[in-house]
Protein backbone atom coordinates (compact mmCIF):
# COMPACT_ATOMS: atom_id res chain seq x y z
CA UNK A 1 0.00 0.00 0.00
CA UNK A 2 1.32 3.45 -0.92
CA UNK A 3 1.23 6.27 1.59
CA UNK A 4 1.36 8.94 -1.08
CA UNK A 5 -1.13 9.61 -3.84
CA UNK A 6 -1.30 12.11 -6.61
CA UNK A 7 -3.21 15.29 -5.91
CA UNK A 8 -6.36 15.60 -7.96
CA UNK A 9 -7.81 18.87 -9.21
CA UNK A 10 -10.34 18.68 -6.38
CA UNK A 11 -7.48 18.34 -3.86
CA UNK A 12 -5.76 21.40 -5.32
CA UNK A 13 -8.98 23.43 -5.21
CA UNK A 14 -9.60 22.39 -1.60
CA UNK A 15 -6.04 23.27 -0.60
CA UNK A 16 -6.37 26.65 -2.31
CA UNK A 17 -9.68 27.31 -0.59
CA UNK A 18 -8.24 26.45 2.83
CA UNK A 19 -5.28 28.77 2.20
CA UNK A 20 -7.59 31.59 1.08
CA UNK A 21 -9.89 31.20 4.10
CA UNK A 22 -6.92 31.33 6.48
CA UNK A 23 -5.90 34.65 4.92
CA UNK A 24 -9.41 36.12 5.06
CA UNK A 25 -10.36 35.08 8.58
CA UNK A 26 -9.37 37.47 11.35
CA UNK A 27 -6.06 37.00 13.08
CA UNK A 28 -7.65 36.79 16.56
CA UNK A 29 -9.87 33.75 16.84
CA UNK A 30 -9.37 33.67 20.59
CA UNK A 31 -11.12 36.17 22.85
CA UNK A 32 -9.35 39.40 23.75
CA UNK A 33 -9.58 40.83 27.26
CA UNK A 34 -9.36 44.47 28.20
CA UNK A 35 -11.00 47.34 30.06
CA UNK A 36 -13.76 49.54 28.69
CA UNK A 37 -12.47 53.10 28.52
CA UNK A 38 -15.09 54.85 26.39
CA UNK A 39 -18.76 54.73 25.45
CA UNK A 40 -19.68 56.40 22.16
CA UNK A 41 -23.38 55.51 22.07
CA UNK A 42 -25.69 52.63 22.95
CA UNK A 43 -23.96 50.11 20.70
CA UNK A 44 -20.34 51.27 20.41
CA UNK A 45 -17.59 51.30 23.01
CA UNK A 46 -13.82 51.55 23.24
CA UNK A 47 -11.82 48.80 24.89
CA UNK A 48 -8.21 49.11 26.01
CA UNK A 49 -6.23 45.91 25.42
CA UNK A 50 -2.68 46.30 26.64
CA UNK A 51 -1.72 49.74 25.33
CA UNK A 52 -3.99 49.70 22.28
CA UNK A 53 -7.60 50.83 22.12
CA UNK A 54 -10.16 49.14 19.89
CA UNK A 55 -13.48 50.71 18.97
CA UNK A 56 -16.07 47.92 19.07
CA UNK A 57 -19.53 47.98 17.49
CA UNK A 58 -21.64 45.52 19.48
CA UNK A 59 -22.83 42.75 17.19
CA UNK A 60 -26.44 41.84 16.44
CA UNK A 61 -28.05 44.92 18.00
CA UNK A 62 -28.83 48.48 16.96
CA UNK A 63 -29.35 51.11 19.65
CA UNK A 64 -31.24 54.37 19.15
CA UNK A 65 -29.24 57.23 17.63
CA UNK A 66 -28.10 60.22 19.72
CA UNK A 67 -30.92 62.49 18.52
CA UNK A 68 -33.49 59.72 18.66
CA UNK A 69 -35.81 58.94 21.58
CA UNK A 70 -33.94 56.77 24.12
CA UNK A 71 -30.58 57.47 22.43
CA UNK A 72 -29.05 59.07 25.51
CA UNK A 73 -30.62 56.49 27.83
CA UNK A 74 -29.16 53.66 25.72
CA UNK A 75 -25.70 55.23 26.00
CA UNK A 76 -26.14 55.58 29.76
CA UNK A 77 -27.27 51.94 30.07
CA UNK A 78 -24.19 50.76 28.19
CA UNK A 79 -21.98 52.99 30.35
CA UNK A 80 -23.61 51.64 33.52
CA UNK A 81 -22.82 48.06 32.46
CA UNK A 82 -19.42 48.50 30.84
CA UNK A 83 -17.53 51.70 31.62
CA UNK A 84 -14.37 50.90 33.56
CA UNK A 85 -15.25 47.20 33.58
CA UNK A 86 -13.34 44.24 32.21
CA UNK A 87 -14.47 43.34 28.70
CA UNK A 88 -14.06 40.28 26.53
CA UNK A 89 -14.52 40.26 22.75
CA UNK A 90 -13.05 38.84 19.58
CA UNK A 91 -12.25 40.43 16.26
CA UNK A 92 -14.87 38.75 14.12
CA UNK A 93 -15.32 41.42 11.46
CA UNK A 94 -15.03 45.12 10.68
CA UNK A 95 -17.80 47.49 9.65
CA UNK A 96 -17.75 50.26 7.06
CA UNK A 97 -16.39 52.70 9.66
CA UNK A 98 -13.42 50.48 10.54
CA UNK A 99 -14.85 49.42 13.89
CA UNK A 100 -14.51 45.86 15.12
CA UNK A 101 -17.93 44.17 15.19
CA UNK A 102 -18.18 41.63 17.97
CA UNK A 103 -20.29 40.19 20.73
CA UNK A 104 -18.95 41.74 23.93
CA UNK A 105 -19.09 40.64 27.53
CA UNK A 106 -18.58 43.26 30.27
CA UNK A 107 -17.86 41.97 33.77
CA UNK A 108 -19.24 38.60 32.61
CA UNK A 109 -22.52 39.95 31.18
CA UNK A 110 -23.43 39.56 27.50
CA UNK A 111 -23.87 43.16 26.35
CA UNK A 112 -26.16 42.38 23.39
CA UNK A 113 -28.55 40.42 25.60
CA UNK A 114 -28.42 43.06 28.35
CA UNK A 115 -29.24 45.97 26.02
CA UNK A 116 -32.06 44.13 24.24
CA UNK A 117 -33.64 42.71 27.41
CA UNK A 118 -33.67 46.18 29.02
CA UNK A 119 -35.29 47.77 25.97
CA UNK A 120 -32.22 49.86 25.17
CA UNK A 121 -31.60 48.37 21.71
CA UNK A 122 -33.32 46.50 18.94
CA UNK A 123 -32.17 43.17 17.63
CA UNK A 124 -30.66 44.06 14.24
CA UNK A 125 -32.47 41.49 12.07
CA UNK A 126 -30.13 41.99 9.14
CA UNK A 127 -27.16 40.76 11.20
CA UNK A 128 -28.67 38.80 14.10
CA UNK A 129 -27.68 35.16 14.45
CA UNK A 130 -28.69 34.46 18.04
CA UNK A 131 -32.41 33.52 18.20
CA UNK A 132 -32.37 34.10 21.97
CA UNK A 133 -32.06 37.85 21.32
CA UNK A 134 -35.44 37.87 19.57
CA UNK A 135 -37.02 36.18 22.61
CA UNK A 136 -35.48 38.81 24.91
CA UNK A 137 -36.77 41.58 22.64
CA UNK A 138 -40.28 40.11 22.62
CA UNK A 139 -40.27 39.99 26.43
CA UNK A 140 -39.02 43.60 26.69
CA UNK A 141 -41.69 44.74 24.24
CA UNK A 142 -44.44 42.87 26.11
CA UNK A 143 -43.37 44.50 29.39
CA UNK A 144 -42.90 47.98 27.82
CA UNK A 145 -39.30 48.20 28.99
CA UNK A 146 -37.11 51.05 27.80
CA UNK A 147 -37.80 52.15 24.24
CA UNK A 148 -40.84 49.86 24.15
CA UNK A 149 -42.60 52.32 26.50
CA UNK A 150 -42.83 54.63 23.48
CA UNK A 151 -46.16 54.07 21.69
CA UNK A 152 -44.45 54.13 18.29
CA UNK A 153 -40.73 53.33 18.58
CA UNK A 154 -38.76 53.85 15.37
CA UNK A 155 -35.94 51.40 14.66
CA UNK A 156 -32.58 53.18 14.26
CA UNK A 157 -32.12 51.87 10.70
CA UNK A 158 -35.40 53.61 9.73
CA UNK A 159 -34.49 56.74 11.71
CA UNK A 160 -31.14 57.01 9.90
CA UNK A 161 -32.85 56.56 6.54
CA UNK A 162 -35.37 59.36 7.20
CA UNK A 163 -32.59 61.76 8.26
CA UNK A 164 -30.69 61.47 4.94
Amino acid sequence: MTLYRRMTVADLILASLISWVSLVLPAHATPLHGRTVGIQDGDTLTILVGRQTTKVRIAEIDAPEHRQAFGQRAKEALAYLCHGQSATFDISSKDGYGRTVSRVSCAGTDVSAYMVSNGMAWVYPRYARDPRLFELQDAARAQHRGLWADPNPIPPWDFRHTKK
